[in-house]
Formats: C-alpha cells, sequence, structure tokens
C-alpha cells in the first residue's frame, strides 16, 4: 500500500518512523527557519511500506525487502471495476495467470509462478492466503473460496512472492495478504447499483466513521446475482461486513464479523468440438455449489514503548459448504444400454410405469436409455452398469479457530540498527465431510433425473462384481502450531540483510464413520508432520533509481485430509469426492532462489526486472490409474518453477498512466512417474494396437507442468482526460498450455479414437473502462470485458466423450478398434472463457 507521511490514515510505530528518516528528510538537528519552509514548500516523497509478517504491526519499506513485492490498494481494485479479488489479480498482478476449470467467475484456480490458490478440493494448493492476519486457507483441502472475500472491503493487497517462512504452510510460491477498512480509512457513505450482459445486477453499500474518543466503525454489504452467460449458470453472492474499534494513544482493538451466503453455478469443462458449435453449452447439469460462512476477529496491538509493540488476534470461522453434481456415469459407458428385456419389463410394470418399450431387447440404441436403468434400480441388478446418469452430493462443515500474537522491535547494537518480529501462532479444526451418489438417467437437455428404490444409491450394495461405494463419511481434527522471528539488520543506510525462519508442527486425525479402522480402505488415521523453514536475503539501494535484492528461501506444506485419505494405490479414489485408505505421504518442501533489481527515474517511472527459481522436493501428484478418473496421491520426487519477471509504470504526460508486465515461466516435472493416460494418443495401449481403452504414459524430467502457459503479457493504459472522466484499457495476453492428461506433451488427435488437440491456444483479451464525475461525490461508470469477444481458453484436461456429434449419449462409440474392441472415444475438454461482458452502474458518496 501507498501513503504518505502525515496521512492520519497511517499509524506507523515511533521505530518505524526513525529508520524511515531520512526517506522523508528528518535530521536529529532543528532545520533553519528557511529550511523548514522549503521542505513545506515540496511535495514529501512516498514511502511504500509492506508487512512482511501475516499480522499488521510492522510494515517496512518496500525496498527493504529481498523480493519483488507487488501491492494494491482498495482504490486500485475499484479503478478495475473487477467483481472480486481473483479477477483483479489475474488483469493487473504480474505472474497470476487463471485456469476456469470450475467454469464460474468466482471459482477460478488462480496461478503465481507455477504455483496454485483454487476452490476446488483436490487441487494442490501452493499459496498461502490472509485476511487481516488471518489464514483463509481451509483446513479440508488447503482450498480458498474466493467468493468468501467481498471486494468492497478491501483497503489494501500484498503478493508477497516465493517461499516466505513467515506466512507459514502452503507459502511454496507466495503469500496474498489481504487488509481490510475501518472507520479511520474509509470514512462516509456510498451506495452503487450496476446492472449489464447475462442478467447481471448487483447493489452494495458501505459505511464507516470515528470519533474523537477513537472509536470507530465500518459496516459494508453486498448483494450480486447474474443468469450467467453458459447455459444454466446462475450465481447469488450475499456478503456482510462489520468492524468497530477503538483506538487510544498506545492501543488499538478491533472485532470483525463477516456473513456470506453464495449459490454458484460452475458448469466446468466442456468437450472442445461442443464448445465449437455452441459456446455456452455444457456437458452436463447441474454442478452447483452453495458455500455459507461466518467469520469473527478480534484484533489488537499496543505500543510497549516507542520500540516495541506487541500484536495478536483470536478468531474463529465456521464454514458450511455443499454441492450437487449431475455427472455422466462412467461405469455406463461402454456397457449395454438397450431397450428393457422381459425381466425388466416385469419389474416396470409391478412399479406402475407405463410407455416404456414392449417390443424386447434390440441392438438399437435409445439415444437417452430412462427405461433400463429405472428398471436396474428398481430390481437392484447392476444400475452402475445401466444408468447412465448419476446425481453426486457433498457437504462439508468446517469449524476452524486460533489465535495469534506477535512482537515487533527496534534495536541497535554496536551501530547496528535490528527490526525484530517474534511470533506464535496456533490454528485448529474440526472437519465433517460427507458424499453420495444416486444413479439416474441423462435427459436431452444433459440434465440428471435422479432415481428412488433399492438400487438408486451406490453404496456397494448391487448384486455386480463392478459394484462401487461411493459413500464418503469422514471427520477430521487438525491442528498447527508456529514459531517464528524475523531480523531485518541495516548494515547501512543502504545495505540491508533479513533473516527469518519458521517452524510449524502439523497433526491430523482422521476417522472414518463409513469404515471404521483400522480396517482395509479405511480412512481413518492419525498423522504427523514438522518442520522448520529459513530464509535469507539482503538489498542494496544504490539510489532512488536502483536498488539490488537477493534471496533464498524455504516453505513447506502438510499433506490435508484430502490428500491423506486417497493415498493408497491398492484402493484408488475419485476427486474431487471419494476416498480410500491413506499409506502415509510426505511434506513438500520448495527452496525459492529470487534476485532481481528494481528503480524509479525522475519519479515519471518505476521498474523491476528479477529472476527466480522453486524447487519442489516430495511433491504431490494425484495419480490416475482407471480411465473413469480413479486414482491416488504419492509423494511425486521433483518438480521446478523458474522464470523471468519485469514490469514498467510511467507517466508520460499529465493525466496518463501506462504500465506492462512480462512473466516467461518454466514449470517442469523433474522426475520419471508412469500415471494413467487413456486419453492420450501415445499411450501404451495406442502403442499395442487398441486406441481408446486404457493405457499409460511415462512423465520424463523436462516435461512441463500442465495448464501453466509460459509467457503472460499484461498491458494497461489509464488516461485522466480531466476532473470529471477518466478512462482505462487494460491487456492479457498468455502463450497456450498442455491440458491434463497430456503432461509429457505427446498427444497427436487421430480424429477417430482421440479428439482434440490436447493444449489451450494462446490469446489476447482487452478490457475497457470508463468512470465520470459530473459532480462531487456521484460517479457513473462503465466496463466491457473481453472487448473484441474473442474466444479462448484458460484449461482443461483429456478424458471420455460420452456424447456425439449429434449430441446425444452414445454407449458403444464406433468404430471397433484392431483387437475388434468397441472403444471410448477420447476427448479434449476445455474450460471457455467469457465471451464479450459489459455492465454499467453509478455509485453516490457521501460524508467522505
Amino acid at each position: 500500500m501507498q501513503r504518505r507521511r502525515g496521512d492520519p490514515g497511517t499509524r506507523l510505530p515511533a521505530f518505524l518512523l526513525l529508520s524511515t528518516a531520512s526517506a522523508v528528510g528528518l535530521s536529529g538537528a532543528p532545520p533553519a527557519a528557511a529550511q523548514v519552509q522549503a521542505e513545506a514548500d515540496r511535495e514529501l516523497p512516498t514511502i511504500t511500506v509492506v508487512a512482511p509478517t501475516p499480522l499488521p504491526g510492522l510494515d517496512v519499506p518496500k525496498d527493504q525487502v529481498p523480493a519483488n513485492v507487488q501491492s494494491a490498494t482498495g482504490t486500485d481494485i475499484d479503478r478495475t471495476h473487477a467483481l472480486d479479488l481473483s479477477s483483479f489479480l489475474a488483469r493487473r498482478i504480474n505472474g497470476v495467470t487463471v485456469n476456469e476449470i470450475q467454469g464460474n467467475p468466482f471459482q477460478v484456480d488462480i496461478n503465481y509462478r507455477g504455483f496454485t490458490a483454487s476452490p476446488l478440493l483436490g487441487t494442490p494448493q501452493g499459496l498461502s492466503v490472509y485476511l487481516d492476519g488471518v489464514r483463509l486457507n481451509q483446513p479440508f483441502g488447503d482450498v480458498v473460496s474466493w467468493d468468501l472475500i467481498p471486494t468492497t472491503v478491501i483497503d489494501s493487497v500484498v503478493l508477497m512472492p516465493g517461499s516466505n517462512p513467515l506466512f507459514g504452510l502452503n507459502t511454496l510460491g507466495g503469500a496474498l495478504s489481504v487488509r481490510t477498512k475501518d472507520g479511520f480509512t474509509s470514512p462516509g457513505t456510498s451506495v452503487q447499483m450496476l446492472g449489464g450482459s447475462y442478467g447481471r445486477v448487483a447493489a452494495e453499500f458501505e459505511t464507516g466513521g470515528s470519533r474523537e474518543d477513537g472509536v470507530n466503525w465500518y459496516v459494508a454489504a453486498n448483494r450480486f446475482h447474474e443468469d450467467g452467460w453458459r447455459t444454466a449458470s446462475p450465481s447469488d453472492l450475499r456478503q456482510l461486513f462489520a468492524k468497530v474499534g477503538k483506538r487510544a494513544r498506545d492501543t488499538e482493538l478491533s472485532l470483525t464479523a463477516a456473513y456470506a451466503d453464495n449459490d454458484l453455478t460452475g458448469n466446468g469443462l466442456q468437450e472442445q468440438h461442443a464448445l465449437q458449435r455452441d459456446w455456452s453449452s455444457v456437458y452436463t447439469v447441474p454442478d452447483q455449489t452453495n458455500n455459507r460462512s461466518i467469520f469473527l476477529n478480534l484484533a489488537g496491538s499496543h505500543d510497549i514503548n516507542d520500540r516495541l509493540r506487541f500484536t495478536g488476534n483470536a478468531y474463529w470461522r465456521d464454514i458450511k459448504a455443499s454441492t450437487l453434481n449431475g455427472d455422466v456415469n462412467d461405469d455406463s459407458l461402454g456397457e449395454s444400454l438397450y431397450q428393457p428385456n422381459v425381466a425388466e419389463r416385469a419389474a416396470l410394470s409391478r412399479a406402475g410405469f407405463t410407455g416404456f418399450p414392449t417390443s424386447g431387447e434390440t441392438q438399437a440404441n435409445t439415444p437417452f436409455p430412462r427405461w433400463r436403468c429405472i428398471a436396474n434400480v428398481l430390481t437392484n441388478n447392476e444400475p452402475n452398469e445401466k444408468c447412465n446418469g448419476l446425481y453426486n452430493r457433498t457437504r462439508t462443515e468446517q469449524h476452524n479457530y486460533g489465535l495469534a500474537g506477535q512482537f515487533a522491535a527496534l534495536m541497535d547494537t554496536a551501530g547496528i540498527g535490528h527490526q525484530l518480529v517474534f511470533g506464535a501462532a496456533y490454528d485448529a479444526s474440526r472437519v465433517g465431510f460427507d458424499q453420495s451418489a444416486q444413479f439416474g438417467f441423462i435427459n436431452p437437455d444433459r440434465s440428471i433425473t435422479p432415481l428412488l428404490g433399492p438400487g438408486a444409491f451406490a453404496d456397494g450394495t448391487q448384486n455386480s462384481e463392478n459394484a462401487f461405494d461411493a459413500r464418503v463419511g469422514l471427520s477430521s481434527r487438525s491442528s498447527t502450531w508456529s514459531l517464528y522471528a524475523s531480523d531485518i539488520i541495516e548494515i547501512s543506510q543502504a545495505t540491508h540483510l533479513t533473516l527469518s525462519g519458521r517452524y510449524n508442527h502439523t497433526s491430523v486425525d482422521n476417522f472414518d464413520w463409513v469404515t471404521p479402522g483400522p480396517a482395509p480402505g479405511s480412512l481413518t488415521g492419525d498423522h504427523t508432520f514438522s518442520h522448520f523453514n529459513p530464509a535469507i536475503g539482503l538489498t542494496f539501494a544504490a539510489s532512488e533509481a536502483l536498488t539490488l535484492y537477493a534471496g533464498a528461501n524455504q516453505g513447506s506444506r502438510a499433506p490435508t485430509a484430502i490428500e491423506l485419505g486417497c493415498s493408497d494405490p491398492a484402493t484408488p479414489c475419485k476427486l474431487p469426492n471419494s476416498f480410500a485408505g491413506d499409506p502415509s505421504l510426505k511434506q513438500v518442501v520448495t527452496t525459492t532462489f529470487e534476485a532481481g533489481m528494481r528503480g524509479k527515474w525522475e519519479r515519471s517511472l518505476s521498474w523491476n526486472l528479477g529472476v527466480f527459481r522453486s524447487d519442489n522436493k516430495d511433491d504431490l501428484l494425484f495419480v490416475s490409474d482407471d480411465p473413469s478418473g480413479f486414482g491416488y496421491f504419492k509423494n511425486f520426487g521433483k518438480t521446478r518453477r523458474q522464470g523471468i519477471e519485469a514490469g514498467l509504470v510511467a507517466q508520460p504526460a499529465r493525466g496518463w498512466t501506462v504500465g506492462a508486465n512480462l512473466a516467461l515461466l518454466d514449470a517442469t516435472f523433474r522426475s520419471s512417474e508412469v500415471i494413467d493416460g487413456s486419453g492420450n494418443s501415445s499411450n501404451s495401449s495406442a502403442a499395442a494396437g487398441a486406441p481408446g481403452t486404457e493405457g499409460t504414459i511415462t512423465i520424463r524430467p523436462g516435461d512441463r507442468i500442465p495448464l501453466l502457459p509460459r509467457r503472460v503479457l499484461k498491458l494497461e493504459a489509464n488516461w485522466e482526460a480531466n476532473a470529471q472522466w477518466r478512462f482505462d484499457l487494460d491487456m492479457v495476453a498468455s502463450s497456450g498450455a498442455n491440458v491434463r492428461g497430456n503432461e509429457n506433451g505427446l498427444h497427436m488427435p487421430d480424429g477417430i479414437y482421440y479428439t482434440g488437440d490436447g493444449r489451450t491456444g494462446g490469446y489476447a483479451v482487452f478490457n475497457l473502462g470508463a468512470d465520470y464525475r459530473p459532480k462531487k461525490g456521484l460517479k457513473f461508470f462503465a466496463q466491457i470485458n473481453n472487448l473484441f469477444d474473442r474466444k479462448y481458453t484458460t484449461g482443461g484436461q483429456l478424458g471420455a466423450n460420452a456424447f456425439g456429434p449429434a449430441g446425444a449419449f452414445v454407449a458403444r462409440p464406433f468404430p471397433a478398434n484392431a483387437n475388434g474392441d468397441f472403444p471410448l472415444v477420447r476427448a479434449t475438454f476445455l474450460a471457455p472463457g467469457a465471451p464479450r461482458t459489459a455492465w454499467i452502474g453509478v455509485r453516490y458518496s457521501f460524508g467522505t
């Protein structure tokens, strides 16, 4: 964040004011009167400060941080008219890319330097996210629900790159730290309304203020709805936020409460050729997620003296999430789905059904074989093979709580200055998770009709050797306690050495209430992980125009309950909602080296250039061993992310600001591994003359990690024509990437058994915004995203396609292969980007 010295919204400890005095022209001796007048006549320089720890309490000048730190304010986010934090990061922060695997604007995967923060269970999480010092990575899967972070309330956001150990678990590629508004930083009242494409409407309200005795308050609310640009894809957000605080001379307290109740539809990936026919089409429906969250955080700080400050917080978070997904039943693919036979017709008649075919079993498949599915559910006779649809439901309840405290101090030893931090944190959680699957059939509109009957639920009781049990019932308790310390040593006014480290101890206890352990396939198990992660860095400010930095740091993450419960090759599971027995996994440990330079020129131009390398040891990989997606987690060996980041911001003329950010990323596997490759044309079965059936591929050292583009360029231009008009244009250009299933990069479609490219294509998307302020406090705005209506994709995977070219369900695709088998067609599924989307709005503020 950026604030000017003397701004009433800035409350820095005395030791920080002393340590940065030279930067603003302060001295120990009283200045002459002429000098005082000269200082008053000129504008003081801007000091950009960032927090080097999750808890606030110590902000250090950015030039003293040995990394390419990026920061933004709430005003920056507001100027882009971004719907949520993830959208702003994707458009404006260097090195950040998105995978829209879920197909919902509030449920994207955020990637930075090849590491991910995702709302999807089963995604390896490599970024930590904090809100006012509270870790937002949820204990079950370390997922991050972006829809639970209200954009309106963000005061500042800082992206700390690398494996900074001070930010704790999951900080493998970086940490995102968000601070919220209060009555001092955001006084006044604002009301905003907007409406636009695809039924998008939203209303926001915020108000804040303070009294002379230090009492302050801030309240915000947001209501959002859209029908969505894809078929059957509405979303609703309901968010409330409130903060009340008291500030005295040396002490500050605040209590934050937040509530969210969101209904999101994410229709996921679609087969590549189906997208070419209809960009808004979906594979199956419904795919719904409901997130409900209550958050409380009590935070405080106390300046013990001019050189010592204590900061702490205690929080409680309750999250209830449920999903309802209509999916293709992979077990029915390739099975006989002909008209009902004599026994099945009798079962239908006994149950009172009429209108079913009475001509007997025939090889003329019906497009949607509902009658045979119903008959087999009624008789509990192989419904897993005869029903082509599944209704998958999950429910997760998480209770997360903890506390943290830290001391920040300024010390001098032998003429060398030290900015010290000592802290401790404790986080605990209780989680309950259950899953069920209900058989049904696919309708012509791709919706799923679930059925009731003896064999309706996939609980392993049907009379079939292929029976499977999709039930999951898991309770998990986890806790992590940590100790951390940091010392920024002022070797000279221009040179600062940073030493830091953190020790984490994590325990995860799982209990399976479907198959209590110890027993084969049980999820029950107790696990303990601990690790100390160090860091060292050096900065040298040669002048205002040039600062050099270099550093090395280490971070780690412990396997989550979902990974520990899905790690047995003997009993593989299907993600994201199933588990199996659990051999113990190792922690992922990441070591990052980073170096670069940055600077300013005549205050009209700032720039940065840096390089980095992050090596993962014992990285976690989901190894699929079944064409329907069953598999298990295992420690993979080594992976590497390395690259270059460059940025430039300039003010070439009055009212103009232009910027450019370039990120080059080389993300590769560094160890060999054999994984499922049934969707890949280079798999072992295809090589043996049986294309389209099960097979494996081999990952080789040097193969690229999928879904991570090698080149990303972001450009922006802002023009404030006058006090009333402001225009904003930005562009995001990205190269393509391999999809999941094409880890070896050798997939070549033949158009018969394998279709689709196995890659996403490169793209460039432009966004245009405008603000008009006819008078103080009133603003009209307009935003057009994807200005030129570019069709682009951001992710994908290889898999079996259940639908033919005409869109009908195909049980046994033709032709037969050389072995006489009727294999499934393997296709490329892609995550489509949103088409041109426009909205307009009005905002009225008063009392600011």
